[in-house]
């Protein structure tokens, strides 16, 4: 389902499932830094491994 599609749904538990998997997502990269631990996502298809410096400089970006 792309976000748009989440958007329109008529269950609220689903329109609202975006919002959390980034809270989520979101949290597991600050946990990442707190533990110097890695984590691993998908982009474009391909698993990546993102190392906690790398989130930091991210962070640091913002």
């Amino acid at each position: 389902m792309k976000p748009q599609d989440l958007s329109k749904a008529k269950n609220p538990d689903l329109r609202n499932s975006l919002a959390a998997m980034l809270r989520a997502a979101e949290q597991a990269r600050q946990t990442a830094i707190k533990t110097n631990t890695a984590i691993v996502v998908m982009i474009d298809g391909k698993i990546v491994r993102i190392t906690a410096e790398e989130l930091r400089r991210e962070n640091q970006e913002k």
